[in-house]
């Protein structure tokens, strides 16, 4: 579920050269099961996911709150085989019921507020179909990463739909469990890419964001308060248990009666 920031089409046809897919991708398309089941891709940005799931058989919904990323969604082969929607965690209403929602790319830590964690829990939760799960992961904050999103250790050439950018990360704030963090995208020429209006005049987007790194107890703490108690813990895509020094914090919550967690 990526921020508002990628309502800017440019930067959505970026998205999956910057986050190509990987381990992750295979550890949650491992979860779904025999097809056909129903899934929902929660925060589904460019849908890579939600369509190799959907090529597997599954009957399959992404949401995503960014209008742009579901463009490219829609677009991409096999889109139409998908249903789109256009809505948040929080938000989402609809009488779908699923036996599996996953929010992968660290959506989960887009969640900045309490009330947004316990909203989105909420939501998802009463979308979950009788012995349903809900998947997401997190960044173990106990392992600092963002201390390596520097440009020196970050900086990268991406190429998609035309359009050429040098890309980094720089940190601008860590307070608490908030790290804010900018992207840096500086369009050339040899790309094809003009400048926008609100573009810097040598073609560069500084697009901030701010993550919260929330520690597995208080993850915990979120998921019993939405009924969500039946908890499977791991700390690496590889399926490895969790510990403190894992690098994520990945869960897998079921209710703690049948078919939803807490109204």
């Amino acid at each position: 579920m990526p921020s508002a920031s990628y309502a800017d089409p440019r930067l959505a046809a970026l998205y999956d050269a910057l986050n190509p897919a990987g381990a992750a991708a295979a550890f949650y398309l491992g979860l779904a099961g025999p097809a056909p089941a129903r899934i929902l891709d929660m925060g589904c940005g460019t849908g890579l996911l939600a369509c190799e799931f959907a090529a597997r058989g599954h009957h399959v919904t992404g949401a995503d709150p960014a209008a742009a990323m579901l463009a490219v969604a829609r677009a991409r082969p096999g889109g139409d085989r998908v249903r789109w929607i256009e809505a948040g965690a929080a938000s989402l209403a609809t009488r779908a019921r699923f036996d599996l929602i996953i929010m992968t790319g660290h959506v989960f830590q887009l969640l900045l507020e309490d009330g947004d964690v316990r909203a989105a829990l909420r939501a998802l939760g009463r979308h979950l179909a009788p012995g349903g799960r809900i998947a997401f992961e997190t960044r173990n904050p106990a392992v600092r990463e963002w201390q390596d999103w520097n440009p020196r250790d970050t900086r990268q050439r991406v190429e998609a739909a035309g359009l050429v950018a040098d890309v980094h990360y720089d940190i601008s704030a860590v307070a608490g469990e908030l790290v804010t963090y900018e992207t840096w995208f500086r369009f050339t020429e040899a790309g094809g890419a003009p400048a926008a209006a609100d573009d810097a005049p040598d073609g560069t987007v500084v697009v901030p964001e701010t993550l919260r790194f929330m520690d597995q107890p208080a993850v915990a703490a979120f998921l019993a308060e939405a009924g969500l108690t039946q908890v499977t813990w791991y700390g690496d895509w590889d399926g490895a248990p969790y510990t403190p020094a894992s690098p994520e914090i990945i869960a897998i919550a079921a209710g703690d009666r049948p078919g939803t967690g807490a109204e």
